[in-house]
């Protein structure tokens, strides 16, 4: 049975629109006119993104945000920040994993696009505040990761009055999505989350081929892949251990997934190998690929983060409505 995998013409040059090289162009000039991040600590990178100094646009705190705690698997208690919709009882629950290269970012950092999310979804949105490398190196984050799913799945009915489950992040977090899904069904025989949102994941930290020809600095370029990785895991894993590069689990019984991903990114071949291992173990996966999206340009000023992260909160509605 023969039928056409990809349209080729998203890729080229002439797929991409004129705001969206506009912002690319910038984004290089930026980064090569700035100084070196690793020549920072893990907390002056932390003072500088949460003072906007990066490219992603810096978000103002939830008015309607509210902590609480799912208990800790191998550690402290594990954060969880709380936006339900403003009005009406939601339609269920998302669990969202933020990315940062499993050093940077917070539960907090996402709070404007969280509340759009619960607005435009009927979701309640819950942010895990796992533990960050490099002073928290694996299996710190995963095993809080796992926490708070754990959580969700026995909390939701008591405290939101759902039972429809949803997990999802960027970049790292959309790894450590997969990781949390995989390790609650072979740890747990979990199979309890309905959906999985997956923006630009690094799912082989043994690096892709386009993770490893990525030089140009649209955010993330192989040398930034590498040092994240390097202080993520400080312990001689196996790179490509199921837990580590969820590419290589057996991914069986996983839910249905939107796999998103910009075609500048180095790690659109992690999406791309990921989409169709997903949908080769028998699970049903979407694929949306956006012409000369650099790394997570979901979360910059742009109208093609506009039209993206509409999109998702669309798929993320569908799959609650059944």
């Amino acid at each position: 049975m023969i039928r056409p995998f990809l349209d080729p013409s998203i890729f080229s040059d002439d797929a991409i629109d004129p705001d969206t090289l506009a912002a690319n162009a910038a984004l290089v000039a930026a980064a090569r006119a700035g100084p070196d991040r690793w020549t920072f600590t893990a907390d002056e990178l932390h003072a500088a993104r949460r003072a906007g100094l990066s490219p992603f646009r810096l978000q103002r705190p939830s008015a309607r945000a509210v902590t609480t705690a799912a208990p800790g698997l191998h550690g402290p208690e594990v954060p969880i920040r709380v936006i339900a919709p403003a009005a009406g009882a939601p339609r269920g629950l998302y669990l969202h994993i933020h990315g940062g290269g499993w050093m940077l970012g917070a539960a907090d950092m996402q709070d404007e696009t969280l509340e759009a999310t619960a607005e435009r979804t009927g979701l309640v949105c819950c942010s895990v505040e796992y533990r960050l490398a490099p002073e928290h190196p694996y299996p710190a984050g995963p095993d809080d990761c796992e926490a708070a799913a754990l959580w969700a799945a026995r909390e939701a009915a008591a405290r939101f009055g759902v039972d429809r489950l949803f997990i999802g992040g960027e970049s790292a977090g959309a790894h450590l999505s997969v990781v949390t899904l995989v390790r609650l069904r072979d740890r747990h025989g979990l199979t309890h989350f309905h959906g999985a949102n997956l923006l630009c994941g690094a799912f082989d930290l043994a690096l892709t081929p386009s993770m490893r020809a990525q030089e140009e600095p649209l955010i993330l370029a192989r040398r930034d892949t590498e040092a994240f990785v390097a202080r993520f895991l400080q312990n001689g894993e196996d790179r490509r251990d199921p837990d580590v590069s969820p590419l290589y689990a057996d991914l069986r019984g996983m839910p249905p997934a939107l796999f998103t991903c910009g075609t500048r990114d180095g790690l659109i071949d992690d999406t791309l190998f990921m989409a169709a291992r997903w949908a080769a173990a028998g699970s049903a996966a979407e694929l949306s690929l956006w012409p000369g999206g650099a790394h997570f340009f979901q979360g910059i000023d742009m109208k093609l983060a506009q039209r993206s992260n509409r999109e998702i909160d669309a798929w993320l509605k569908r799959m609650a409505d059944g």
